[in-house]
């Protein structure tokens, strides 16, 4: 399982990388593997507000359907539309295949948020 250090981590196993007030989001390597071979991405509209929680698109494998979370309050500013027509690229690398770029509405809902060794700890106890 991969995990990178310079970003955090959600409980339902999304990523969080920030670039000054924006964050990008996409699923985490141990979620791609559980999923298995991803068919389709659900996108969200840019400009949907969005609170921490939130439910924001839908990933398809060949297993199964999952919900995708918003780990942080914001604003979509951005889609990887990408993922229309690639959506194996998240199988491929699940930390280069953002889904959504956010413009943070409360940074300090980053500090609730898994670092790296208390993410790997997490995942350890899933199974």
């Amino acid at each position: 399982m991969k995990i990178k250090e310079e970003l955090k981590y959600s409980k339902e196993h999304e990523w969080v990388k920030v670039t000054g007030d924006k964050a990008y989001i996409g699923i985490t390597d141990f979620a791609q593997k559980a999923l298995g071979d991803i068919v389709f991405v659900e996108l969200p509209e840019v400009g949907t507000e969005l609170s921490a929680g939130d439910t924001f698109g839908v990933i398809e494998s060949v297993k199964a359907a999952s919900d995708i979370y918003c780990p942080v309050s914001g604003t979509i500013t951005k889609i990887n539309e990408d993922l229309n027509d690639q959506p194996e690229s998240i199988n491929e690398d699940s930390y280069v295949a953002w889904i959504i770029e956010v413009e943070l509405s409360n940074p300090s809902e980053l500090d609730e948020l898994m670092n790296e060794d208390e993410y790997e700890n997490f995942c350890s106890k899933e199974g």
